[in-house]
């Protein structure tokens, strides 16, 4: 049994720098309990893995030593690594003894969540109707339960350091079920729902590479930190979560109306949209799923009191679908823990650590240090000059085709200076990308049509936005914003007027072309005309108020 431990202590020093090392110290510790115990067998029973370790980080690396020859023996080898293995610590607990077979480790973590439950309990009609939503689709509710298992306990653990109840560890549950990817139709992203804009306030990054609204852990230290805020502002859990759902301006201004109208301001007194009236009871109903399940026919699946992944860092930019081959899982499945990418390439500047079940990381960490060849086939690009996708492509040696799909960029699109595409490597494009590049990559996109041409003109008498719109075929919003001007504006006599036009063949080429016209006519015998006996004759005038030919009919 101790040696079990032991293996299992070596096996947890997986979160280190940079990831070659520690792959090569993990596998030198396990040579070295080879060479003197019994080879174990893996961890297979419910019990043997709820006794995993909790998430382990290192402090910073010693200075890597010299590759060691091939022909040295392992154990020298093994002797040479130990002497450089450096601190292991929780990275949620930093200074917590490594315990293993902890008490505390054993227990179910729902019963961890249900000791922690501090709110307010709210009782109404909503909350029954939640409940019976809840309880007639117990298959909904195991996907659910099973999504939320593999983040729950770091939820949990950041949920506990900041003093809040145990209750928003749950709000996943209403905001996506858990699902990292999910997407609304607002464009709130991710497993806590952020809209761009909150994200962004919240140093959620959001470019071409990754969306850290999507990422596990970004993305709940910034829901945590929000829900911390509101909750300072309002005083109240059932406010905060108000605000959360509905904006905290929103909540700002129906407290104000109820305080003027002498109302009281609690969350049941003020008005709201319908979604965020539900929002409250959703979460009553699944605390009360969670606190009795069997009182609704459900069953909650067993999730440990320890973490179900662990952080990895990572050290250079590595393909997508490498990293899951390495760790033994499908992309899919790689991308549940990891779904802030959105190329098919890591950027270690950007996203430097990636999250992998226990045995995955294991697996990763061995592969990696036996893997030969590149780790990323891909890198970013910054344009040098505006220029179309043909000539981008061209640039960096791939086919338009392939160039516009990886970009997403439309059809009758120039790419603009200063763009970041992401292209293959080469030879010449060996680098990581930069930290720059990462946190603020991203592509700007102009209209492939010629550019306009700015004309000046004097308005004439009863001109208007709406008449020189007309003459010159654009919109009258258009010459309006031109202008500085309403829609329905109308112009001084004399007053300058800007309009943008396409530009036309140049003045020598349309002078070159009349005269052509005319050497032509004069070549050519003059015509006579026989009068319609009708009595009708077609005559042709040259407008010259507005510039244009019109045909004219005299009787």
């Amino acid at each position: 049994m101790e040696e079990r431990v032991q293996m299992k202590q070596t096996l947890s020093a997986f979160h280190v720098r940079p990831l070659a090392r520690l792959s090569l110290l993990l596998i030198t510790a396990l040579l070295g309990a080879c060479a003197s115990t019994v080879p174990l067998q893996e961890p297979t029973s419910s019990s043997e893995r709820n006794a995993l370790p909790r998430n382990w980080a290192q402090s910073p690396s010693s200075p890597q030593t010299p590759a060691v020859a091939p022909t040295q023996s392992a154990a020298a080898e093994s002797s040479n690594e130990a002497a450089n293995l450096a601190l292991l610590e929780d990275s949620l607990r930093p200074g917590v003894k490594i315990e293993l077979n902890e008490n505390e480790a054993q227990p179910d973590l729902w019963v961890r969540l249900r000791n922690g439950f501090a709110m307010e309990n709210l009782e109404n009609d909503l909350v029954r109707k939640a409940e019976t939503w809840y309880s007639s689709r117990p298959d909904y509710v195991q996907r659910m339960t099973d999504r939320g298992g593999r983040y729950l306990f770091h939820i949990a653990e950041e949920v506990e350091k900041r003093g809040m109840p145990t209750e928003l560890a749950l709000l996943p549950f209403i905001e996506s079920a858990f699902n990292p990817q999910a997407l609304s139709t607002a464009k709130a992203s991710g497993m806590w729902q952020f809209v761009p804009a909150t994200g962004r306030d919240f140093d959620l990054k959001q470019n071409i590479f990754r969306d850290d609204r999507r990422d596990v852990l970004a993305s709940t230290r910034a829901a945590l930190d929000y829900l911390g805020r509101l909750h300072k502002i309002f005083g109240d859990w059932h406010l905060a979560l108000a605000a959360y759902n509905w904006g905290q301006g929103n909540v700002q201004r129906a407290i104000a109306r109820n305080q003027k109208a002498g109302l009281p301001t609690d969350y049941e007194s003020l008005r709201m949209p319908d979604e965020t009236r539900y929002y409250i009871p959703k979460l009553q109903a699944v605390k009360n799923i969670v606190l009795a399940p069997q009182k609704f026919a459900l069953t909650l699946p067993p999730v440990a009191n320890h973490p179900f992944f662990l952080s990895v860092n990572l050290d250079r930019d590595m393909d997508v679908d490498l990293a899951a081959r390495l760790a033994g899982m499908r992309v899919e499945e790689f991308k549940q823990f990891n779904p802030q990418m959105n190329k098919p390439v890591m950027l270690a500047a950007g996203t430097n650590q990636i999250l992998l079940p226990y045995d995955n990381a294991r697996t990763f960490a061995q592969a990696l240090a036996a893997h030969r060849g590149p780790l990323a086939s891909w890198t970013a690009w910054s344009v040098p000059r505006t220029m179309s996708p043909q000539a981008a492509a061209k640039e960096v040696g791939m086919s338009e085709a392939s160039l516009r799909e990886i970009n997403k960029i439309p059809p009758r699109m120039l790419v603009k200076k200063g763009s970041t595409l992401l292209v293959p490597r080469a030879a010449h494009r060996i680098e990581d990308v930069s930290e720059h590049l990462a946190d603020h990559a991203a592509i700007n996109l102009a209209p492939d049509t010629p550019p306009l041409r700015r004309l000046s003109l004097k308005a004439g008498k009863k001109d208007s936005v709406a008449s020189v719109a007309a003459r010159y075929k654009v919109s009258p919003a258009q010459v309006a914003e031109w202008n500085k001007v309403g829609v329905k504006s109308t112009f001084k006599p004399g007053q300058t007027v800007v309009v943008f036009t396409a530009p036309k063949a140049s003045t020598k080429r349309v002078a070159q072309a009349k005269s052509n016209s005319k050497s032509s006519a004069a070549a050519k015998p003059a015509k006579s005309v026989r009068k319609p006996s009708s009595g009708r004759a077609v005559v042709a005038s040259a407008s010259q108020s507005n510039g244009t030919a019109r045909q004219m009919t005299r009787q």
